[in-house]
C-alpha cells in the first residue's frame, strides 16, 4: 500500500529538481531528504521511483538515486524529438480538438502574454509563474490532439528543468517572442490549419533549443550551465545532494 506521504514529498522532491535547488548529477541521499521533508524514508523512497518513472531520477548502483545528468547530444536530441512530436500534436489538434478545447488553449496564450508583458524580474516567483503558464499553454495544446499515446510520450520527452533554466535566463524581448509563437499557434489551430500550426510549433521549440543550447556553450559545459545558475530560495537545508 502506497505511504499518504508519498505525493507531497514527490511533489516537493520534483520543484527541487525542476527549480534547479538540486542539479544533474547530484546525489539524492534519502535519509537527509526524509530529515528535510520531516518524513520517514519510505515515502521519500515511493517519490524518488516516481521521479525516475518521469525520467527526472536515475538509480546508480552502489550510489542510490542521482538527478538525471544529459549532455549536449542528448539535451539536442531530445529537443528535436519535442520539435516533431509536439509539432504532430499541433496538427492533430488543429483537425480534433473541441471549440472548448480551442477556446482553452487560446485563453493559456492570452494568460502568457499578459504575464510576459509585466514580468520584470527573474526571482524565483516570477520564473515559476511564467513557467507553470507555458505549461498549461503546451499541455492544453497536446491534450486538444486527442491522441493518448503522443500525449504520454511527449510527458517523457518534454525536460522540465531545462524549460525552467530556460524562463531563468530569457530576455524580456524572447519572452515577448515566446507569447508571439503561443498566439500564433493558437490561432492556426483555432483556424482549423495543421500544416500552419505543425511549423509554428516546430519553429517555436526548436528556437527554444537554439537558445538553450547557447546559453550552455556560454557556460562551457552543462554542468556548469547548471552550477552557475543562482538557484531559487528554498534550497534543501541539509542540502539532500552529497
Amino acid at each position: 500500500m502506497a505511504d499518504p506521504s508519498a505525493p507531497a514529498a514527490y511533489t516537493e522532491l520534483r520543484a527541487w529538481i525542476v527549480e534547479g535547488r538540486v542539479v544533474p548529477g547530484d546525489r539524492l541521499v534519502e535519509q537527509r531528504i526524509a530529515e528535510d521533508l520531516n518524513v520517514s524514508r519510505t515515502p521519500v523512497r515511493e517519490a524518488l521511483r516516481m521521479l525516475q518513472s518521469e525520467g527526472l531520477v536515475t538509480f546508480h548502483p552502489n550510489r542510490g538515486a542521482a538527478v538525471r545528468s544529459l549532455t549536449m547530444v542528448e539535451i539536442a536530441d531530445m529537443y528535436e524529438l519535442r520539435c516533431r512530436l509536439e509539432a504532430m500534436a499541433s496538427e492533430c489538434a488543429a483537425t480534433r480538438g473541441t471549440d472548448k478545447q480551442l477556446a482553452g488553449l487560446a485563453e493559456a496564450a492570452a494568460d502568457f502574454a499578459a504575464e510576459a508583458d509585466q514580468l520584470t524580474t527573474r526571482d524565483a516567483s516570477a520564473v515559476r509563474s511564467i513557467s507553470h503558464l507555458n505549461d498549461i499553454f503546451h499541455l492544453r495544446l497536446i491534450e486538444a490532439a486527442h491522441n493518448d499515446r503522443l500525449l504520454q510520450t511527449l510527458v517523457r520527452t518534454v525536460d522540465h528543468p531545462l524549460v525552467f533554466q530556460s524562463f531563468v535566463h530569457f530576455t524580456q524581448e524572447e519572452l515577448q517572442r515566446s507569447a508571439l509563437f503561443h498566439s500564433l499557434i493558437a490561432e492556426a489551430v483555432g483556424q482549423h490549419e495543421p500544416a500552419r500550426a505543425g511549423r509554428l510549433t516546430h519553429e517555436h521549440i526548436n528556437q527554444g533549443k537554439d537558445r538553450l543550447i547557447r546559453e550552455i556553450q556560454r557556460a562551457g559545459s552543462v554542468s556548469a550551465f547548471y552550477h552557475g545558475a543562482t538557484p531559487p530560495a528554498g534550497k534543501p537545508r541539509s542540502s539532500a545532494a552529497s
